[in-house]
């Protein structure tokens, strides 16, 4: 499978649930691909102007290509989403938690110490002492030549939606 065959695909699974964006750019940093998923749940009284409470869930997918990585670009890719929790997520009184899932997809398959630091890469921030919610990042590391998948521990969650 080629990657623009991959890319259609993921598009195809996404789209009832995600607003969906080719070639887009967070704060410089150019993604292949970025959807962007809001829940919204309140309780209400008698009328649905008198709301109790609200909560939000908010998911974010930003997928990129790469001919080769090493240690520094997948430095740069960690960084950029660390970084674009900054300009997508919002919290506020209603805000619960948003998840930001980064996929790296390459041609081969890395060396060992890259799939580690993938397995082991691991991201939570917790706003006004998590009273505006949190923010967590997947990671996921997809091969097209042998369908190999590698994800840290919350990108098990979603690891087969990714998968080829």
């Amino acid at each position: 499978m080629d990657y623009q065959t991959y890319l259609d695909n993921i598009e195809k699974k996404l789209k009832a649930y995600f607003d969906i964006y080719r070639d887009y750019s967070i704060n410089g940093y150019e993604y292949d691909l970025f959807a962007k998923y809001h829940l919204r749940m309140e309780r209400y009284v008698i009328h649905k102007k008198a709301v109790i409470y609200a909560m939000e869930n908010n998911e974010y997918c930003l997928i990129k290509h790469f001919k080769s990585i090493d240690e520094d670009t997948l430095r740069n890719y960690t960084d950029s989403l660390i970084e674009s929790i900054n300009e997508l997520v919002k919290p506020d009184e209603n805000h619960m938690s948003s998840t930001i899932t980064g996929v790296l997809v390459l041609d081969y398959k890395p060396e060992d110490n890259i799939i580690q630091k993938i397995k082991k890469f691991k991201y939570h921030k917790g706003f006004a002492f998590g009273f505006r919610g949190w923010a967590d990042i997947r990671l996921i590391l997809v091969t097209m030549d042998d369908n190999y998948i590698v994800t840290n521990k919350k990108g098990k969650e979603v690891k087969e939606v990714y998968s080829i």
